[in-house]
C-alpha cells in the first residue's frame, strides 16, 4: 500500500511540471544562445515514508529526551510511591483495631521492598518487553540492557521514548507496588505475614505481569483488541479486588465477625491516608499520559471532579440509608472515586467524570455494606467492593464516555467487557491456587487464640500502647 501512495505521488508531481494549457501559457522566452531549449526543472522528490513505531527498547541520544517530561514523570513516580507508603498504610492501618495496627502497616511497608527487587529482577520484563500475547520475553531480565551510556544516549522503552527507560520502569514499578498492598484490605487481621509474602510474591509475577503485558504493552492481546485502561482500573484496581475477594474466601472470617465490634481504632490514619491517596493519584493518572501536556491535565481534572462526586456521593446515599454520614464513609467515597475514574482519566472529559463519580460512589456503597452482608463473605476493608466494583464501574464507563477529541481513541462498551472479565476470571482462578497451595504447604491463618491477642504481638513482638 505505501509504494501505491508513493507512486500516485509521483505520477501527481510529474503531472504538475508538464507544459501549461495553450491558452495559460507565457509569452514566450529567446531561444537559448547554444540552439537548445532550456532544461525543465526537476520534480520534487515524493516525501520518504514515516519510519515505523519501535516495538523494542533502543538506545537515544541524550538530546533527544524531553526534560520536562522527564521532570514530570520523575515527580510522578514519587506521588504513587506515596500512595503505598504512608498513604495506603494510614487509610487500612486506621481501620483496623489497635491490636492489628501495626501488622497492617507492616504488610504495606514489606510489599513495597519485596516487589521493588521482584520487579528488577523479572516482573518490568515480563510486563512492558515485548514477547507474545499473554507475556513479555526476559530481555530486561535484572535489567539487563537498561543502559545510560557517558551522558550521551540512554536506553528508552518502546512504549515511552521522551523519557529515558529507567524513569518509566521505576514509574511502573510504583503500579506493581501499590497493586498487591490493595489486596491485604481484603484479609486483614488473620493471614499469617510469611504466608503473605509468599503470595504477593508469586502473585506480582504470574498474576499482575502478565495482565499488566495484556493491556499495556502494544502486542498483548487486550492492547491488540483496543482496551482502554489509561492507568490502571483493570490493571490494578479489578485485578486487585478480585484477589482480595479470592483471599477473603480461602481464609474464611475472622473469628467474631458479625457477633463481636470490630470498629476502626484510629479514624484520624485513615483521613491522612485518605488525603495522601488523593493527592498522590495525580502522579498515578496524570503521570500515565507519560507526558508534561494538555492530556496530563485534563487527567488531573476530571480525577479531581470524579473524585469530590463520589465522596458526596457514598455520604448522602449513607445519609439517607442509615442517617448519618460517617468520616470512613465520605473517605470510602472518595477512594471509589478514584478507582472508578483511574481507567477512564485520559480519555473523558469533564462532565462524564461527575458521572462516572456519582455511579462509584453509590455503587461502591451498596456492594461493601448490602451486598457484602447479604453473601457472607468477610471483605475487612472492602478490597472487594471499592476497587473491584469501582474498577468495574470504571472500566465500562470508559467505553461509554470515551471522547476521541481528548484521546484520539475510540471506545466500545464490548471491548471493555472483554477486558474486565479476562482480569475477572483469571485474576480470581489463579489467585485462588496460589492461595491453596501456600495453604497447604505452610498454611495461611494465624491460630484463633493469635487472632484474638492480635497480630502485632504474636506475630511481630510489638504493640501500639
Amino acid at each position: 500500500m505505501t509504494k501505491f501512495w508513493l507512486s500516485l505521488a509521483t505520477v501527481v508531481l510529474l503531472s504538475l511540471s508538464a507544459p501549461l494549457r495553450a491558452e495559460d501559457k507565457p509569452p514566450e522566452a529567446a531561444p537559448a544562445t547554444s540552439g537548445t531549449a532550456a532544461p525543465a526543472a526537476p520534480a520534487p522528490a515524493a516525501a520518504p515514508a514515516a519510519a515505523p513505531a519501535p516495538t523494542a527498547p533502543f538506545m537515544l541520544e541524550i538530546a533527544k529526551i524531553n526534560s520536562g517530561d522527564t521532570a514530570w514523570m520523575l515527580s510522578s513516580t514519587a506521588l504513587v510511591l506515596l500512595m503505598t507508603i504512608p498513604g495506603l498504610a494510614l487509610f487500612y492501618g486506621g481501620m483496623v483495631r489497635k491490636k492489628n495496627v501495626l501488622a497492617t502497616v507492616m504488610q504495606s511497608f514489606a510489599i513495597t521492598c519485596l516487589v521493588t527487587l521482584l520487579w528488577i529482577i523479572v516482573g518490568y520484563s515480563l510486563a512492558f518487553m515485548p514477547g507474545n500475547p499473554y507475556l513479555g520475553n526476559l530481555d530486561r531480565l535484572f535489567l539487563n540492557g537498561m543502559s545510560f551510556v557517558n551522558g550521551q544516549k540512554v536506553s528508552v522503552s518502546h512504549i515511552a521514548t521522551n523519557v529515558p527507560e529507567s524513569v518509566y520502569m521505576m514509574f511502573q514499578m510504583t503500579f506493581a507496588i501499590i497493586t498487591p498492598a490493595l489486596i491485604c484490605g481484603a484479609f486483614a487481621d488473620r493471614m499469617k505475614f510469611s504466608a503473605m509474602l509468599w503470595f504477593m510474591g508469586i502473585w506480582s509475577i504470574i498474576v499482575y505481569a502478565p495482565i499488566a503485558h495484556w493491556v499495556w504493552e502494544p502486542s498483548g492481546w487486550l492492547a491488540q483488541k483496543g482496551q482502554l485502561d489509561f492507568a490502571g482500573g483493570t490493571v490494578v484496581h479489578i485485578n486487585a479486588g478480585i484477589a482480595g475477594l479470592a483471599a477473603a474466601l480461602a481464609l474464611g472470617k475472622r473469628v467474631g465477625y458479625g457477633k463481636e465490634p470490630m470498629a476502626p481504632h484510629n479514624l484520624t490514619f485513615t483521613v491522612i491516608g485518605a488525603s495522601l491517596l488523593w493527592v498522590g493519584w495525580f502522579g498515578f493518572n496524570a503521570g500515565s499520559a507519560v507526558a508534561a501536556d494538555g492530556r496530563a491535565g485534563m487527567a488531573m481534572t476530571v480525577t479531581q471532579i470524579a473524585t469530590a462526586a463520589a465522596a458526596l456521593a457514598w455520604m448522602f446515599t449513607e445519609w439517607l440509608v442509615k442517617g448519618k454520614p460517617s468520616v470512613l464513609g465520605i473517605c470510602s467515597g472518595a477512594v471509589a472515586g478514584l478507582v472508578a475514574i483511574t481507567p477512564a482519566s485520559g480519555f473523558v472529559a469533564p462532565v462524564p467524570s461527575i458521572v462516572i463519580g456519582i455511579a462509584a460512589g453509590v455503587g461502591c456503597y451498596f456492594a461493601a455494606t448490602s451486598v457484602k452482608t447479604m453473601l457472607g463473605y468477610d471483605d475487612s476493608l472492602d478490597a472487594f467492593g471499592v476497587h473491584c466494583i469501582g474498577g468495574i464501574i470504571g472500566a465500562l464507563l470508559t467505553g461509554v464516555f470515551v471522547s476521541k477529541e481528548i484521546s484520539g481513541a475510540e471506545g466500545s462498551l464490548l471491548t471493555q467487557c472483554w477486558g474486565v472479565g479476562a482480569t475477572l476470571i483469571y485474576g480470581f482462578i489463579v489467585s485462588f491456587i496460589i492461595l491453596k497451595v501456600i495453604d497447604v504447604a505452610i498454611g495461611l491463618r494465624v491460630t484463633e487464640e493469635q487472632e484474638r491477642e492480635g497480630l502485632d504481638i504474636t506475630l511481630h513482638g510489638e504493640r501500639v500502647e
